[in-house]
């Protein structure tokens, strides 16, 4: 049986000053408790991105930067705009794209009122940070809306853990492990024990896809890793 969420987890200032705290060992944290893995799904997550070959792409909730250097690097004609509500997330993801020669922008905004024009890129994406949502069905709308005719959103995501054997470790690491070491190596517990819990309420890929084709886009799903990640890709018909 799923256990509840406290609602003020979930409220977008919670999630803002959650994120801020743990900026400066975000990047060690994610690859340290993927074993490094994450680094594949991003890629992974790039490639499908990019397969269209976009002019224009949006990272939503960039956090640090990752994705959007990533695909800055695999597309350097591109124009790649990272957004994300955390200061102090971008504040590092400003220095880490300076650092690297990567003329990415970096703005701060809302995801579920995003300041750009209608069809203002040809792709989008969100790593991991989709499930931190207060509205899924707005937040879709907003990628629809800010896609060119033709355009492509790819959300990678933990969804809930899968069933049977591997589904039972992978919830233990999730509950016990991860919250251990994320909240002694961060100093912050609470953000660590956040994560399982957000994931726990995650709907499956056939409710995201679901939502996906609800709010106007083709859906398809990959499964990564035995069901640790996926990805949901959502095409919107020229």
């Amino acid at each position: 049986m799923m256990r509840a969420v406290d609602p003020v987890k979930r409220q977008p200032e919670s999630v803002r000053g959650m994120f801020d705290a743990i900026a400066g060992r975000y990047d060690l944290l994610n690859h340290l408790l993927s074993f490094g893995v994450d680094r594949r799904w991003r890629r992974l997550a790039a490639r499908e991105a990019l397969a269209k070959r976009p002019d224009r792409v949006l990272d939503v909730a960039t956090g640090t930067g990752d994705l959007a250097l990533l695909l800055k690097r695999l597309a350097p004609a591109a124009e790649v705009v990272g957004v994300d509500f955390a200061p102090e997330m971008l504040r590092r993801a400003r220095a880490k794209a300076e650092r690297a020669g990567l003329g990415v922008r970096f703005l701060e905004a809302d995801a579920l009122a995003l300041p750009f024009d209608d069809g203002a890129f040809d792709a989008l994406t969100v790593a991991f940070g989709f499930r931190n949502f207060a509205d899924y069905r707005r937040g879709l709308a907003e990628f629809f809306r800010v896609l060119t005719p033709g355009g492509r959103a790819v959300i990678l995501e933990f969804p809930p853990p899968p069933k049977g054997l591997w589904g039972r470790i992978y919830g233990f690491y999730h509950r016990r492990v991860l919250p251990a070491v994320g909240g002694l190596i961060s100093g912050r517990p609470e953000a660590y024990r956040y994560l399982p819990e957000s994931v726990a309420r995650f709907p499956p890929p056939d409710e995201v896809a679901a939502m996906l084709r609800e709010a106007g886009f083709s859906p398809r799903v990959r499964i990564l890793t035995g069901g640790l990640a996926a990805l949901f890709i959502g095409d919107k018909d020229a």
